[in-house]
């Protein structure tokens, strides 16, 4: 029997060879887990053990592990160029229920009881067989289910509402500091920006710990200060912000349109505000 200091060693060892191996492996024994990868796993783990606990050669033990690892990706790379493959290996999804009914044959191939049928439903938030349309069960195991169309909610598309597609939020302040490149990304000014912070509560970007802008232009916004329940606005340092988003937004226009008249118009408009915020500037101060 190895000693107390021999075991710790080779659990340390154990740890880093199936770490490594685990993220050869990659995310596939996690995000499906087949009955396949299931007894991979198992298997794994247990070599890993007993190579902790046991005396075990560290080269056996490696081996083991090897083949063990090799394997799986040798079966998933036939799974992946192989439709007949992944029939074989993981099986077909079997209905359970269609149209409304329980198909008793597939339910006693996939080896399920009507209560553990009702089990995989409830997870489902589904309580009535009766609100079932459809029901398939995956081959990792889990139960996908379709209630009747009239139990469906309502979206916005059946009531013929437009909505605007959501894109992926973006964090345009982190400790205090704006990514500039993320923000150029929504289309909105450092100046537009500092008006909405001000908004909630904060002076200036340092007293931002997190911001975040969504598709419809609302920012998230996280004070250093959680203290702070109400925002105060105040009003001329919100206006001195204001007046150079618009400067900015003239600005923008000015390079962008291809119109002549328009474009002297957006230079002439900035540059008078531009004038005038620099005018007002020390009666804006608090």
């Amino acid at each position: 029997m190895p000693t107390t200091p021999e075991v710790l060693v080779q659990s340390l060892f154990a740890f880093a060879v199936l770490f490594t191996l685990a993220r050869i492996m990659g995310k596939r024994q996690v995000a499906q887990l087949s009955f396949f990868d299931y007894i991979v796993g198992i298997t794994v783990g247990n070599i890993a053990a007993s190579w902790s606990l046991d005396d075990v050669k560290n080269t056996h033990a490696i081996a083991s592990l090897l083949v063990w690892t090799i394997l799986p990706l040798i079966v998933a790379w036939i799974q992946r160029k192989s439709f007949r493959s992944r029939k074989v290996l993981d099986g077909k999804p079997k209905v359970l229920v269609e149209d409304g009914q329980i198909l008793e044959k597939n339910l006693k191939k996939a080896n399920l009881t009507i209560e553990e049928l009702m089990l995989l439903l409830r997870q489902k938030d589904i309580f009535k067989l009766s609100d079932v349309e459809f029901a398939i069960l995956e081959t990792n195991g889990s139960l996908t289910a379709m209630k009747k169309t009239e139990l469906q909610p309502l979206t916005p598309k059946d009531s013929g509402i437009q909505v605007i597609n959501e894109r992926e939020p973006q964090v345009v302040i982190v400790d205090g500091h704006v990514i500039k490149e993320t923000l150029q990304k929504t289309g909105y000014s450092k100046e537009w920006l500092l008006g909405e912070i001000m908004k909630q509560g904060a002076s200036d970007f340092q007293d931002v710990f997190t911001a975040q802008i969504d598709s419809n232009g609302g920012v998230y916004v996280d004070l250093y200060s959680d203290s702070i329940k109400k925002p105060q606005i105040k009003d001329k340092p919100l206006l001195a912000a204001s007046l150079k988003k618009i400067q900015a937004d003239m600005e923008s226009f000015a390079l962008e349109t291809n119109n002549a008249q328009a474009k002297e118009s957006y230079t002439q408009g900035a540059n008078a505000l531009e004038k005038l915020i620099k005018d007002i500037a020390p009666f804006l101060k608090d």
